[in-house]
């Protein structure tokens, strides 16, 4: 299932989300007390006006039915530049919504703007919050931090902490079900995925390719990669300790890559260039047989970082693209 703009209108096919509640839940016992990485998060009653800041943590509330009173502007993935990715703004549109106020984080977290959208928590179980970002937060509202370390949180446990901060624990963890289903038939459609290994490199310069960025074990890119039966190289393990979300290495130190069946990074036809004529990168295995997934700056670029309404959007399209690349590397 995917959601899609039909006949050139805005129909939306909300199967996924058609059996989600609409409203705060009340069952839950307040005051409610939800531990995190930065301390112990105590909620006193029903919140009525829910913000949330940092990346897809709006799209927890969204997806249960709810529109916060604001939420980051989106800055990577938006074509036509409104602060609002497809599937949030259609999700608004079918919630009957106008669009909320969008918090500019370009520069950081816009306090003053959290704090006039006069919020009763404030969702940041996905974010990259410090103590001193979480302690000026708290004087607005209760905070749902993260639950290890920064920007290492899965979209399961994003859906989990933000759905216990809305009271709705069993709604999240339905939702994460639905999802989880539809990952589960994605994966069994495409098994030459099985086993392969898969590397998400970071944004490269094309000028300077003596070191390669990458994402690691712990980092929700990867972990999707996981979700859809890739594996990860070896080296990619190895340097995945805990609460590291990325790593790096000399591409003098090509041979310990020679592993990696798929090279999944953001850039486009002049990348593959540079990566194809180097010296050291051009010997990879992935890079001699074209097995690259290139990412731009689109929605789909964007949701390779799975959150609760971008899997629905782009979960076909991409394992399409992933399996291309592992159908190479046979």
């Amino acid at each position: 299932m995917r959601w899609r703009w039909l006949d050139g209108g805005k129909t939306l096919c909300v199967a996924l989300l058609a059996s989600t509640s609409v409203g705060l839940a009340s069952a839950q016992q307040y005051p409610l007390e939800i531990e995190h990485a930065l301390g112990t998060t105590v909620i006193p009653e029903e919140p009525e006006r829910v913000a949330t800041i940092a990346w897809a943590n709006h799209e927890v509330p969204l997806a249960l039915g709810i529109v916060p009173v604001g939420f980051a502007a989106a800055n990577f993935g938006d074509e036509d530049g409104d602060g609002l990715l497809p599937w949030v703004e259609a999700r608004l549109e079918a919630l009957g919504a106008e669009s909320p106020i969008l918090f500019d984080e370009g520069d950081g977290i816009d306090f003053e703007a959290v704090a006039a959208s006069a919020p009763d928590v404030i969702l940041a179980a996905y974010s990259g919050l410090s103590r001193s970002d979480y302690d000026t937060l708290s004087k607005i509202a209760p905070v749902v931090a993260y639950p290890e370390a920064p920007w290492a949180t899965s979209w399961r446990e994003m859906i989990r902490l933000d759905s216990m901060g809305l009271g709705m624990a069993e709604e999240g963890e339905a939702l994460i079900a639905r999802i989880e289903a539809q990952i589960a038939s994605t994966a069994a459609s495409h098994p030459e995925l099985a086993g392969k290994t898969a590397m998400f490199v970071t944004h490269l310069d094309p000028t300077n390719l003596s070191r390669i960025s990458f994402y690691t074990d712990n980092d929700a890119r990867v972990r999707f990669f996981h979700d859809l039966g890739l594996a990860s190289p070896r080296f990619v393990k190895e340097i995945s300790t805990e609460g590291k979300f990325a790593g790096e290495i000399s591409s003098e130190r090509i041979d310990e890559l020679m592993d990696v069946d798929i090279l999944v990074i953001y850039g486009g036809q002049p990348l593959i260039d540079r990566l194809s004529a180097h010296p050291l990168t051009s010997r990879l295995p992935a890079v001699e047989r074209g097995s690259l997934v290139m990412l731009d700056n689109s929605p789909l670029g964007t949701a390779a970082n799975p959150t609760p309404m971008s899997i629905p959007w782009v979960l076909d399209d991409y394992a399409d693209l992933l399996s291309s690349a592992a159908r190479k590397s046979e």
